[in-house]
């Protein structure tokens, strides 16, 4: 069984992914800055670390197969009030973040061939959408570190890929589906009228982590129920 890192493992689709890894028997090794959730899965090792700070990651293992980046932000203004202070910390949490975790696990990453590296980034970075500057400029920037690292990282045999998702069921968004009107606006922008969940995400995390995976690299993967790609007419 492999060894696996995922950076927000303690909510959202970083939980859910820790307990698909886990239940297929693998050694799994959370990273946040919460530490240990509230009910953690029996198993994973939960360690405290915040993406934003230059702190190094905690006992790191010595080999690594597998990393996932999922820290994330929802931010929605009106580009015209969103300091400039608010879009350093986007830029902080969702680029600077990954960039200090994937340098730290580069060494380890690289003593398995075949190991894979997921990061998160969102559907508003290639879809143009109001009030999404920040953290579209933030992930578009993950996109662009996807595909560089696939092309440098792939001498070693490290696959590089990302996930956009839209609209996700976790207490990141839950300001956004607070309400049953608010639930259902979101259902509709999407064409196959629903937003996404933790455990479909974490799915496909899952998946690009495996061996199913192999010939994969350099892809950011739409999971967005259609809202990039199709128009419903």
């Amino acid at each position: 069984m492999g060894v696996f890192i995922v950076v927000g493992g303690t909510s959202g689709i970083g939980a859910a992914l820790c307990k698909q890894l886990k239940d297929d028997g693998h050694r799994v090794l959370s990273y946040a800055r919460s530490g240990q959730p509230a009910q953690p899965t029996s198993g994973v090792e939960y360690f405290t670390w915040d993406a934003t700070t230059d702190n190094e990651m905690p006992d790191l293992p010595d080999s690594i197969d597998g990393v996932v980046y999922c820290p994330g932000s929802i931010n929605l203004k009106p580009f015209h009030r969103i300091k400039l202070d608010e879009f350093r910390a986007e830029w902080e949490l969702n680029f600077l973040g990954a960039v200090k975790a994937l340098q730290a696990v580069y060494p380890a990453l690289k003593k398995n061939a075949g190991s894979s590296v997921v990061l998160f980034s969102t559907v508003a970075a290639n879809t143009g959408m109001p009030f999404h500057a920040s953290i579209a400029s933030s992930k578009a920037a993950v996109e662009g570190l996807t595909k560089s690292l696939a092309a440098e990282w792939a001498a070693n045999n490290i696959r590089v890929n990302a996930i956009a998702p839209s609209l996700t069921d976790t207490p990141l968004a839950e300001k956004l589906l607070s309400t049953e009107d608010k639930q259902e606006a979101s259902r509709k922008r999407h064409p196959l009228n629903r937003y996404g969940s933790a455990d479909e995400l974490a799915s496909l995390a899952h998946f690009l982590l495996s061996d199913k995976a192999a010939f994969m690299t350099g892809q950011v993967v739409h999971m967005d129920g259609g809202l990039g790609a199709v128009r419903s007419l």
